[in-house]
Formats: C-alpha cells, structure tokens, sequence
C-alpha cells in the first residue's frame, strides 16, 4: 500500500468458492443430466487495513456470507489467496502456530438465538475461548476474565449463571460479542449481527461495536443487507452480486455518488423520508442463478445501459475516485457519475 496509507490487515486475493449440488451419479447416468456447480463466490478482490470497517452489502444469495465464512476458515477456498497479517492462511504450519493464528479472528453469527449452546451456562459459554487457547492460569483468572467481558458488553458477571434463553434477543447478541471477544482478536467478522434484532436493539448493538472498536483497536468485515445500517458502521464498502464485487469506495463516496447500476439500484430502495425529489431508476428482473450464471458482466440482463461488450466480456475492476467499479458502461463514459442525495436518506 502507499507510504502514509493505513497498513494492510487482510487481503482477499482472487477469492473462489463453488459448491457441487448434483444429484447422485447415478440419477446423472439415467437421466443424461450434467453436473450442477454453485458458484457463490467467483473470484473477490479485498484489501482490509487495520483498524477500519470494511462492509459488504448485495441482495440475498449474493455469497457475503460465503466470504465471511471462507476468510474465518469455516469454509476451504476453492481457488484464491486468503492473508491475515502478512501470512497466508493456506500455508501448512504446525497446531500451535494455526491455533496462534485463529486466535487472532473471530467470528459473530447473524442469529443469537441459534449461536449459543442453550445448554450451557453463559458462563461456560463465554469461557469455552478462553480455555480452548489457554489464555486462563486458574479459576479465579477465568472468573475475572469473565465478568470483564460481560461487563465490556453491558451485561454483568452474575449474568454468568443464567441460561441463553433467559435472556433477549439483544441481551444475546452481547453474550455473542463477548464470546468472540474472550480469546483478544485482532480481526471480527459480523455475519449480520443485528438483522435478527428490533431496530432500537440494533442501535444499541451497533454503538456498542463502535465503541469496542475505538477502545480495542479492532478491525471489522461487517456483512449486511441494511444500507443505513452500513452508512453509520463503514470506512469503506463493497457491493457484490451474484458473487463478484461490481464497487468498491469508501462510504461517503459510495452513498453520494454511487458509480455502478447495481450500486445505484440498491440506493434507490432507501425510502426518500426527506423528500428531496431524487429521480430513481428501477431495474427489474431477478437475480440469475450462480449455477448458472450469465456470461459477461453478470449484471447485464438487469442492466439498462448493458450493450453487446456487457454481454460477452466481463468487466475488470477499474480505479475511481478512491476506489473500483467493474463496468463497462462507466470505463466508455456511457453512463455519467453524478452527485445524489442517499446519504441524507441513510442518516
């Protein structure tokens, strides 16, 4: 990166995941049917520095959740490069130094009711970290370090005794965070962490991230379908579709002067509360399917400015105004990038 930029923390390079969903060899045979292969994530560039939040956001299926899944080592990539400080996630080393290593990331699912071992004490649940990487002397050290995590997330140390189920959906979401907290990362990837939450509750949640980050010094690849959501969270954001980043800017560019159409179609669902008159532009169609995904830009049977290059050679990602857009329509100046007013509506 350049001198005097923040350093680079995580790199995604060429990032590829694809899931075999074909019926059994054996229907295939009979039926004179192909393989089926998803592909969920096909080919994602990222660069996370240290210390920012880095968003992504797209429409369901748009394989988000994919890449948080793949850069925390729940899934093996099919193809690309995943670093994390410098080292390759890849690379063959020895229990203690992979151990090291994970340590440093974590992990906050989407569903606090699903995530907690509803058998196990909040206390057991929080300290199963702790003990797993052997960051506790004794007893009474793992006690402290329970309560203090309790307590960095609101809740209290007696709080230690009860049951998952005796507590909220919110009350949840904070014994989540505490747990991704107990073995120190460096790293979080929240999977949605609010979008199973009211809206007051999700407030609270997101307050309590920036302000965990401030005083821990973390950095976030935050997944989410909430645009306001992400205005108030992100350094920068990234917008996928159909498995493949089309937008990469930091956030105030991106909701004032949105580049791609697909960027410009999600902004448009934002309710225009203030009502300045902004023009939309709907693109209607449905999401194609990743198994079977359209040639080209991806984007082009949606695509009001897609023309026969759209259809046939996909885009690269270009540099713009701090960031990339891969479209075609913007590189050959068919489509002009003009100032709108979603920051307003997102506030």
């Amino acid at each position: 990166m350049p001198d005097g930029s923040p350093r680079e923390f995580v790199r995604l390079e060429g990032l590829k995941r694809y899931f075999d969903v074909s019926p059994p060899w054996l229907v295939r045979a009979i039926e004179g049917r192909p393989r089926q292969i998803v592909q969920a994530v096909d080919g994602v560039d990222i660069e996370i520095a240290k210390g920012e939040t880095f968003s992504l956001v797209g429409e369901s299926g748009c394989g988000k959740s994919t890449v948080a899944r793949l850069v925390v080592g729940l899934f093996p990539p099919t193809d690309g490069r995943i670093e994390f400080d410098g080292n390759d996630m890849a690379q063959r080393r020895s229990g203690a130094d992979t151990a090291a290593l994970r340590r440093r990331m974590q992990m906050i699912f989407q569903d606090p009711y699903a995530s907690l071992n509803p058998r196990w004490r909040v206390f057991d649940i929080i300290a199963e970290p702790i003990r797993a990487f052997g960051l506790s002397s004794d007893k009474a050290d793992l006690e402290k370090r329970v309560g203090d995590l309790l307590r960095q997330v609101r809740l209290t140390p007696a709080d230690g005794r009860k049951y998952p189920h005796e507590f909220s959906g919110g009350q949840r979401q904070r014994i989540s965070i505490a747990r991704a907290l107990a073995s120190e990362p460096e790293f979080l990837v929240c999977d949605e962490p609010t979008s199973a939450l009211d809206v007051s509750v999700q407030a609270q949640i997101l307050n309590l991230m920036v302000d965990l980050q401030r005083r821990l010094q973390l950095t976030y690849l935050f997944i989410s379908h909430n645009l306001a959501v992400v205005y108030h969270i992100s350094t920068r954001v990234g917008v996928m579709y159909l498995g493949r980043l089309v937008e990469v800017a930091p956030t105030e560019t991106l909701f004032t002067r949105p580049k791609h159409p697909y960027t410009r179609m999600l902004l448009d669902t934002i309710p225009d509360l203030d009502m300045t008159g902004r023009q939309r532009s709907p693109v209607g169609g449905e999401v194609p399917s990743p198994i079977n995904p359209p040639s080209g830009c991806s984007f082009h049977p949606r695509c009001p400015y897609a023309n026969d290059r759209c259809k046939s050679e996909r885009p690269k990602a270009l540099p713009i105004e701090g960031g990339t857009v891969a479209c075609h329509a913007i590189e050959e100046g068919r489509l002009p990038v003009e100032e709108r007013s979603y920051a307003a509506a997102a506030r």
